[in-house]
């Protein structure tokens, strides 16, 4: 079956829903006698959401899902999974404002490129008053943006390669 055929499908069980991209799924927890619900979109392999779920009024088995519980549970997974994209975001591209060593102000950017073999990064400084590029260098892809950290390069005699 192919993505889009499985991402069209409905399926509206008391314990699995597959909808919109969405499949809850609601499973017996392992670590106690409870129930849990999990969130995964269509075509990942892990759940974005895991959490508990309510025991039915026989307080044995669970409580069916519902078109209402099924919408809070699409939101929450959604924003989980934005939260984590926001992140991996930031971590990847850092910035900083430092006065310069003739005393303006600076942009500091630490953009990574991830690669499993050989990550780079690359440090550029921008006149925050012009929006020019002043320089621009190859860092390790652990380097620690800190003002400490730039001052040290420019101080180490290192000479940025100039902006382009």
């Amino acid at each position: 079956m192919d993505d889009q055929t499985e991402t069209d499908e409905t399926q509206l069980d008391p314990t699995l829903w597959k909808k919109n991209g969405w499949i809850a799924r609601v499973e017996k927890n392992e670590n106690d006698d409870g129930w849990a619900v999990s969130m995964t979109r269509v075509g990942d392999s892990e759940p974005a959401l895991v959490g508990p779920w309510t025991m039915g009024r026989d307080k044995k088995n669970p409580k069916p899902l519902n078109p209402a519980d099924f919408a809070t549970l699409v939101k929450t997974a959604s924003e989980v999974l934005e939260r984590a994209t926001a992140q991996a975001r930031a971590r990847l591209r850092q910035r900083l404002s430092i006065a310069a060593p003739d005393g303006a102000r600076w942009r500091v950017v630490l953009d990574i490129e991830p690669d499993e073999d050989e990550p780079t990064a690359t440090l550029t400084a921008v006149d925050e008053a012009t929006g020019e590029t002043v320089w621009r260098r190859a860092v390790p892809p652990g380097f620690t943006l800190s003002a400490r950290a730039v001052a040290q390069l420019l101080s180490d005699g290192a000479d940025p390669a100039p902006g382009e």
